[in-house]
């Protein structure tokens, strides 16, 4: 037998089946005792009107009043199972769905990044404690109202299995002419989403240029297609809402015509023919709710599909042995790395060896792969041929948690998070002062910080608050030269640098060449290049030139003659 992969809900929802069981259990009672309404009202027309009898009537009514506060009191109770097991559900995934939202951010390069699973899983536990649920607890047991009913009278039963056909039938009606186009309206919804929050990111951008007009129209755009959508999904629910409403009222009145009839024919009394009408509207009340609620039940079902899908498409991370303290030797073996959400490969089959304590000078023109080597190096992005090996090992199969303290690196995109300036420099671990103030003077910065209001205590926010580009690159090379590194990676370091900014790069560099730190620069200016041992050329997403400075710029001279020298 095929083995079907299940993912971390599926197991999330085993592991609360008892609560749901119980909660189940719970709900036999609840609709046992909702027959009390019926059986008080037939005791009252056939016992206590003919005989006139008070006391009867007195114990009824307290019988009947106990057995309601115990109705209520276990109805609280099953809610608030559902309440609780709702929220072991949350606890139990809402780790796990950080993780997926982070590595699809990670691995779509930014272009699907939001906290979607995070909200379906929200929506999801919403749901869980809403009344649209207990219509389904409550459903099975219907049958046994119509049990009851068959008892009272076999029309009464055969009334009751019909009018549940046509409804149950209107419910299905109702899925078919709803949920495709609510389903579409969720996902356009989704999408529109996380367009407006790249467009409040980029806020200054659109206010700058005067994209704001263009920008509203395309989403106003979206949400006009999802409000069609949800409208037309409303007037079809509204329809069948209406026709179920119709249906379940007028089989109410037909109920008791019927009763009326078979009481003029002696064939049941007074009381069963009220008692047949409310027992009749039992057993219509769970379907009568699903078609109600059948919007949120779609949703419902939409978030945990996509949640199912997300856990089983980014597995859990499997524990990974625990490895040597690298040193910071790289062994790139025939590596291709295709971008995350690209078929093309920028890194097209490169092979070289960067040894520990080397400098190495990364060149070559826009789209050359440059930023992409560097991803590939540090194991932020797989390869999809070859290996790329840190002191031996696949640098994707390291243990992140373990291998981070050891490396520094400063992407292009400089990223402050919120914070103190401590915190940030410290990556928002157990803050060491003294290791945090070597940090930021290693990248000539530690006067910049004490001339802030707070110090190394001023809040930023995300966005780096009041801090210029440079100000943030330098904190951000802080934060890379943090502990102690065996890899440093800087991407284009020095692009919001001035001259004196330049000067600190050069400085931090020579620190970490003479601590046998092994350092990649990624850059356009030819100022960091004094710093570098090695130069490494790519043009194409391969391998130029590389190998020592002086000889790759001589092989760079050289291939500058030759032109010149056959144009002459």
């Amino acid at each position: 037998m095929k083995n079907i992969p299940t993912s971390d809900l599926h197991h999330a929802l085993i592991l609360c089946r008892m609560a749901f069981f119980s909660a189940a259990g719970f709900s036999l009672v609840i609709n046992l005792l909702q027959l009390v309404p019926t059986i008080y009202m037939l005791q009252l027309y056939d016992r206590v009107v003919p005989t006139g009898n008070l006391s009867t009537l007195l114990m009824l009514t307290l019988i009947v009043m106990v057995l309601f506060l115990t109705m209520g009191i276990l109805e609280w109770v099953r809610s608030q199972i559902l309440v609780r097991v709702s929220t072991r559900l949350e606890t139990l995934l809402n780790e796990r769905l950080f993780q997926v939202a982070y590595k699809q951010s990670l691995y779509t390069g930014g272009q699907r990044a939001g906290s979607q699973p995070l909200d379906d899983l929200t929506a999801l536990r919403q749901f869980l404690t809403g009344q649209g649920l207990f219509a389904f607890f409550d459903a099975p047991w219907m049958p046994i109202y119509i049990a009851v009913m068959f008892v009272f009278h076999v029309w009464y039963g055969w009334a009751a299995i019909a009018t549940a056909i046509v409804l149950i039938i209107i419910a299905i009606i109702n899925e078919k002419l709803t949920s495709k186009l609510l389903d579409e309206a969720n996902g356009l919804a989704i999408t529109g989403r996380n367009l407006v929050n790249k467009n409040l990111k980029n806020a200054e951008v659109i206010e700058s240029m005067g994209m704001l007009h263009s920008v509203r129209n395309r989403w106003i755009e979206g949400t006009r297609q999802i409000l069609i959508l949800q409208a037309t999904a409303s007037s079809r629910a509204g329809l069948m809402s209406a026709l179920s409403k119709l249906i379940r009222l007028s089989s109410q009145s037909l109920i008791l015509a019927l009763g009326a009839y078979l009481v003029i024919e002696n064939e049941i009394t007074a009381g069963l023919m009220i008692a047949g009408s409310i027992l009749l509207g039992r057993v219509l009340a769970p379907i009568d709710i699903m078609i109600g609620s059948w919007k949120g039940f779609i949703n419902a079902r939409g978030q945990y599909k996509r949640l199912n899908h997300i856990l089983l498409q980014i597995p859990d991370d499997t524990e990974k042995m625990t490895l040597p303290v690298p040193q910071g030797e790289f062994k790139i073996e025939a590596a291709t790395v295709v971008p995350p959400g690209s078929k093309v490969p920028v890194i097209k089959g490169i092979s070289l060896t960067i040894e520990k304590g080397e400098v190495v000078g990364v060149l070559g023109p826009s789209g050359a792969g440059k930023s992409t080597f560097a991803r590939a190096l540090l194991g932020i992005w797989p390869t999809t041929n070859g290996k790329i090996r840190l002191d031996g090992a696949d640098v994707f199969a390291w243990n992140r948690h373990e291998l981070g303290p050891f490396i520094g690196y400063l992407p292009q995109d400089i990223e402050l998070f919120e914070g103190t300036i401590s915190e940030n420099i410290s990556r928002f671990g157990e803050i060491d002062p003294e290791k945090v103030v070597n940090a930021a003077k290693m990248a000539d910065v530690h006067e910049l910080i004490l001339r802030l209001p707070n110090g190394y205590d001023t809040y930023i926010g995300a966005d780096g608050g009041a801090l210029s580009g440079g100000q943030r690159q330098r904190i951000g090379l802080a934060r890379a030269l943090y502990g102690d590194p065996v890899v440093v990676v800087l991407d284009e370091p020095n692009s919001n640098l001035d001259e004196q900014g330049e000067l600190a790069l050069g400085n931090a560099i020579q620190r970490l060449k003479q601590k046998s730190v092994t350092v990649v620069v990624i850059t356009h200016r030819s100022n960091v290049l004094v710093h570098v041992t090695k130069l490494l050329i790519l043009n194409d997403g391969l391998v130029s030139l590389y190998g020592p400075r002086e000889q790759v710029i001589a092989q760079l001279q050289q291939q500058l003659v030759k032109p010149q020298s056959m144009a002459s």
